[in-house]
């Protein structure tokens, strides 16, 4: 504990890096989570196809793997070399996008069918049905597994210390380790705590976000769907 002035400051230098990582790859996990969600369920045969490769291959395939593949052998293919934490948040967003489009799948499947036919009587379009009746009906049952996601998605982003990325992980085993050996159970409690705070700022905020889903579409988000979340986490 005489050197938690000096442990706990260096840590912290690691988190606008880990926090950039985090944010970053839960923007583009979104993205790809309803672009590859929505593809699974396209009339069009090679749409779904396409998609289902994406999904599959990155759900079949190690996190720490992709990784390396991006950091280190798509540079010898394109000849550019990307810069770590850049790379780091394509990783991190590709992997998680693949489990993400499942939750989005899963979720406009769960709209029921009569909302689709209550549609078809309004005569609305296929794409105004899904964009105003079907998404805004699936995404308040899509944001408690989203809230669970995205904080796997935090606690990967410690696998960006190795392609030199100066986060937290990296902060407390690369730099403090070596220096503050004799304080190994400070150092990694103190890492501990740092990311179940920010677990919790997430939690906190998909709260918030399905409160308000949940009040736009005039219905509480499923009680069912919450606790699968909250059981998978």
């Amino acid at each position: 504990m005489d050197n938690l002035s000096r442990i706990l400051p260096v840590l912290l230098q690691g988190l606008p890096p880990t926090v950039i990582a985090a944010v970053g790859g839960i923007a583009l996990t979104i993205v790809l989570s309803f672009g590859a969600g929505l593809a699974l369920l396209s009339p069009r045969r090679w749409v779904r196809a396409v998609s289902r490769v994406y999904v599959e291959g990155f759900r079949g395939t190690s996190e720490v793997v992709q990784l390396f593949w991006i950091y280190f052998v798509l540079p010898l293919l394109v000849g550019v070399q990307l810069v770590p934490l850049f790379a780091g948040i394509v990783v991190l967003g590709l992997n998680h996008g693949a489990y993400g489009a499942e939750i989005v799948r899963g979720a406009v499947l769960s709209v029921p069918r009569a909302q689709y036919e209550g549609c078809i009587a309004l005569n609305l379009s296929p794409a105004q049905r899904m964009w105003r009746v079907i998404l805004p009906q699936a995404v308040v049952e899509m944001l408690p597994s989203f809230n669970n996601l995205f904080i796997q998605l935090l606690k990967s982003t410690a696998i960006l210390s190795f392609i030199t990325v100066a986060d937290v992980t990296q902060q407390g085993v690369q730099v403090l380790v070596p220096n503050f050996g004799d304080d190994i159970v400070l150092i990694f409690t103190l890492m501990l705590l740092i990311y179940l705070v920010l677990s919790v700022l997430i939690t906190a905020a998909m709260r918030f976000a399905e409160r308000v889903a949940a009040r736009k579409v005039g219905r509480r988000p499923s009680r069912a769907a919450r606790a699968a979340a909250i059981g998978a986490h």
